[in-house]
């Protein structure tokens, strides 16, 4: 098989994957299923992947990696991540999805994710931010970061309150983003 065609397949296997362990979770998703949705067999899955877990992990990751590279990350700007993190869950809700259910069965995520690096650099830049004066020294950077996350994840499928979708009007996302912004801005920064 070419190099082209291989990672076609490759795609299309992860495409399939993402539609059926998105609605599905790990546990419900069908290797049978996402076989025929890719065109494939189940033995080129295997041979692509090895085992359901492992394509779950591709599938997370590539989501993953996706989010990392779309939503720039200044400490000194937290309410600008908080909303580039609300625009990217609206228009890539799958990510959101894999980690409820991955959460839910109990996986982990965090050997999922190749670019361990970036959570740690952005760890270490809150911390320069609180010496620097910037945001709050008062809360463990560990801490800002999973509460500016959270709550830019506040209208997601998973979020208590109305789901945010690409289908909301211009002025719905707006408020949203505004009212976001502005509780990051109050809570973090100096």
């Amino acid at each position: 098989m070419s190099p082209a065609k291989a990672d076609a397949t490759r795609r299309r296997l992860l495409d399939a994957a993402t539609a059926d362990f998105a609605a599905h979770g790990i546990a419900g998703a069908r290797v049978d299923r996402i076989s025929a949705a890719a065109g494939i067999n189940k033995a080129q899955l295997y041979a692509y992947f090895g085992d359901k877990l492992a394509l779950f992990g591709a599938v997370f990751r590539s989501h993953a990696d996706a989010m990392v590279d779309a939503v720039p990350f200044t400490a000194e700007d937290l309410p600008g991540y908080a909303v580039g993190l609300y625009d990217a869950s609206v228009r890539r809700p799958e990510l959101v999805r894999l980690a409820m259910w991955a959460r839910l069965e109990g996986v982990s995520t965090d050997d999922r994710v190749t670019d361990t690096s970036a959570s740690a650099a952005k760890l270490r830049a809150i911390g320069e931010a609180q010496r620097g004066g910037f945001v709050t020294a008062s809360i463990d950077p560990q801490d800002v970061l999973g509460l500016v996350i959270s709550m830019a994840l506040t209208w997601s499928s998973v979020g208590l309150s109305g789901a945010a979708t690409e289908d909301a009007t211009p002025a719905e996302h707006a408020r949203r983003r505004e009212a976001l912004a502005s509780v990051v801005l109050r809570a973090f920064l100096v």
